[in-house]
């Protein structure tokens, strides 16, 4: 089978890699792909993964790209090109595409509709308002003493939500995204939802329209700095399985979440083939959604791909073709661990163009794994490309061998300003 795969970042690394073991894939390419996808061979047939030179939101030259390779199946990593609408697009010309149409994107792409969605169906969430205006903001922001999360609306590269602890923060933020345009066209509306205490978790399904199997449990860990400091992230490090959740409640949570979900979307008309991904909170009232993500998480998809035993490909086809009712996802018991290196900076200002070093020796240990994200090759030699770099991951009979095994790891790598968390599953572990 022909497959294209569209994304640069890690989590696009890791389905390559994940997909390049099943026998029944006869090539693939990756848009634009990056220096460790490059690397990448098929099991069927020792052929390498080839990047391609499109980016990642140019729907049409995309369009062009699968039609002249033939693709039979496309997988859609990021959530931008999925807000454009590239799944409608190809399938209008019909080519198979896996990920969610327009439609039902917007359950990331506006956090306005999906927080609205979910209220309309009963599904827990914070207390919660959407505003377009500033005071009408400022007085419900009081209301929660300002102890409150504001959200952009749309897409804003992960970054788009304002943690504020007291009235003053609260104001300033809200003036920041809806006055001041921090994150431009993305900011025209926002979400402000109360601070929930508790833990928070990353849950996945994969979804064909009419059923959900959810992944294993995760955490993601947003923040830059040790101990939850610093600014948001896309994400610097995540493990699975996360050990918060018992088998009851995951139970609860798969009927309070994605049972509610899965009928308001048929209230509603909308099909929704792919990953949804809402990020919950686990609170003395139970889970309850803090937003929707409408793909794979990054770095969550590095430690589930690295777990799962099961031929991606197969649940992939099964997502598109509406039958994942006659399949069931198995798992490797071990947890998996990944941690994010970073470019000195990130998530603000950086530099590209750092030489990289170690990568050899690191992919050298046993049960070992280094996702490339932001990466370019230069004449044999890889280079820094991004703000988050690359996701070394590593998995072992516990947590605590998983996180060893990649810490151990990271200490081979070395570039010129590379940052990490060290605490990389440390609630987990107490410490």
């Amino acid at each position: 089978m022909r497959i294209l795969v569209i994304g640069s970042g890690g989590r696009e690394h890791a389905l390559v890699w994940k997909l390049a073991q099943s026998p029944e894939v006869t090539a693939m390419w990756c848009a634009p792909g990056n220096a460790g996808i490059a690397q990448e061979r098929l099991r069927k047939n020792g052929d390498r993964v080839q990047c391609v030179e499109v980016a990642a939101d140019d729907i049409e030259s995309l369009l062009r790209l699968a039609q002249e390779k033939k693709a039979q199946l496309t997988v859609v990593g990021p959530d931008n090109p999925l807000a454009l609408g590239i799944v409608d697009r190809f399938q209008l010309e019909g080519l198979k595409i896996w990920g969610p149409n327009r439609q039902a994107a917007q359950f990331e792409s506006s956090k306005v509709f999906a927080q609205n969605f979910m209220q309309r169906h009963g599904i827990p969430t914070p207390k919660s308002g959407t505003f377009a205006e500033v005071k009408a903001a400022v007085a419900f922001a009081e209301s929660l003493n300002g102890r409150c999360a504001v959200k952009a609306d749309g897409l804003a590269l992960g970054k788009g939500v304002l943690i504020c602890r007291d009235f003053s923060e609260a104001q300033r933020a809200i003036e920041d995204i809806l006055v001041r345009q921090a994150f431009g066209p993305a900011g025209a509306q926002i979400v402000i939802q109360e601070l929930l205490e508790g833990v928070e978790v990353s849950l996945h399904a994969l979804c064909d329209g009419k059923t959900a199997k959810m992944f294993p449990t995760s955490q993601d860990h947003k923040r830059a700095l040790d101990g939850d400091q610093g600014l948001n992230t896309g994400g610097m490090g995540a493990y699975s399985p996360a050990p918060f959740l018992a088998k009851a409640q995951l139970t609860e949570a798969e009927t309070a979440i994605f049972g509610k979900w899965l009928k308001g979307c048929a209230a509603e008309k909308i099909e929704f083939h792919g990953i949804l991904y809402p990020g919950v909170m686990l609170t003395k009232e139970g889970p309850k959604v803090l937003e929707f993500n409408a793909r794979f998480g990054d770095p969550e998809t590095q430690v589930y791909l690295t777990r799962l035993e099961s031929d991606l490909l197969e649940l992939l086809q099964a997502s598109v073709d509406g039958n994942l009712n006659t399949l069931e996802p198995e798992w490797n018991p071990m947890p998996s661990t990944c941690v994010i290196m970073a470019s000195g900076g990130y998530p603000g200002s950086y530099e590209k163009g750092k030489l990289i070093r170690g990568l050899d020796e690191a992919a050298r240990l046993s049960n070992v794994k280094v996702f490339h994200a932001g990466t370019a090759a230069v004449d044999g030699k890889v280079f820094t490309h991004g703000g988050r770099v690359l996701g070394v991951t590593a998995w072992g009979k516990d947590l605590a061998t998983a996180r060893t095994t990649a810490y151990a790891a990271v200490e081979m790598i070395q570039f010129e300003g590379a940052q990490f968390r060290r605490d990389i599953g440390g609630r987990a572990l107490g410490g």
